[in-house]
């Protein structure tokens, strides 16, 4: 018996020897997955094996990501860091991660994300931020990520002034592709307070200043026409959002009208309407013509109706009797 746990215990020392696997996780050499979860670290193990693809490191004090935290194992594709009391990442920190495709920081105490996110991390689909203390996300970070299908940022004290346009351009156009999003409950300003960014309408907009955004603006005609992305608040512009902010998004510009096009136009209409007046000129000859040639023939008509008795009565010398002819 004590044979049998020592050879055991052999195979797993040597086990995680060859595999590297450190001995506060759990390692599965087979589906390359190293569970750390719930163990009480404060910082990533440094023993981590290279060609590790999910890595779980949930449920532990770590509070902060330093450059170096995942350079040697940039395999991973799976990475969850949730419920744990992170609120410092390095701005680099997940540039080595080329293969991720999925990141749940969620239940930290994050208020920002590093701007470089997206640079590396080409594949990403599922980013979880929930319950953390982000206010704003930056829109040139949302839209560098550009093979993201879920996003779920519920439960962040979001500023929805002018600002945070960006964020509810991007995520219209998110949602019309495809994409899946939970929710975006505003938490400042006061006036906005528990709304869904989704739903405040456009014209709350309107005063913030343009900044040049091609790509927001195109898709912004099909939000404004879209029933369920029109807010139930009125057109009533707020003069609360903080004043002028360099990154906010500009409202639509009336597109300048094209000579050319005006001209054609006109001409079109002239030739359509010419042609409708010469219809309609040949039809009034046409029918005075008709009426005429009706009225000929009504004449023409009683004429002869008048002279038909007389022809069939004939002449005073053709009603004498034969026999008078023979006396």
């Amino acid at each position: 018996m004590k044979g049998g746990l020592l050879l055991a215990s052999s195979v797993i020392l040597a086990f995680h020897a060859a595999w590297g696997c450190p001995d506060v996780c759990s390692c599965q050499s087979s589906s390359r997955t190293v569970d750390c979860s719930y163990r009480g670290l404060v910082e990533i193990p440094a023993q981590v094996p290279p060609h590790t693809q999910t890595l779980y490191l949930q449920g532990n004090q770590i509070q902060s990501l330093n450059l170096t935290a995942f350079a040697n194992i940039s395999g991973i594709q799976v990475l969850d860091l949730s419920n744990n009391s992170i609120s410092a990442m390095s701005p680099r920190v997940f540039v080595s991660l080329h293969d991720l495709k999925k990141l749940d920081l969620s239940y930290n105490s994050l208020n920002t994300l590093p701007e470089s996110l997206g640079d590396q991390t080409w594949n990403l689909t599922y980013l979880a931020v929930k319950h953390n203390q982000i206010q704003r996300i930056d829109r040139s970070l949302l839209e560098s990520l550009i093979h993201l299908k879920v996003l779920l940022v519920r439960s962040n004290p979001w500023q929805c002034n002018c600002q945070s346009m960006g964020l509810k351009l991007w995520l219209e156009n998110f949602l019309y592709k495809g994409g899946f999003i939970d929710e975006v409950i505003c938490n400042s300003p006061e006036n906005r307070k528990g709304k869904d960014l989704l739903k405040i309408p456009f014209e709350m907009y309107r005063s913030c200043p343009p900044v040049a955004s091609p790509f927001l603006l195109a898709n912004m005609h099909h939000r404004n026409s879209d029933p369920k992305t029109n807010g139930k608040y009125g057109n009533h512009i707020d003069s609360t959002d903080g004043g002028i902010q360099p990154e906010c998004e500009p409202k639509s510009k009336p597109r300048p009208v094209s000579l050319r096009h005006a001209i054609a136009t006109v001409v079109i209409t002239g030739v359509i309407c010419g042609i409708v007046c010469l219809m309609m000129l040949a039809a009034a000859i046409y029918g005075c013509a008709y009426a005429a040639v009706m009225a000929k023939y009504q004449r023409q008509l009683k004429e002869v109706e008048r002279l038909a008795p007389v022809a069939e009565n004939g002449s005073p010398e053709e009603k004498e009797p034969l026999d008078s002819s023979l006396a």
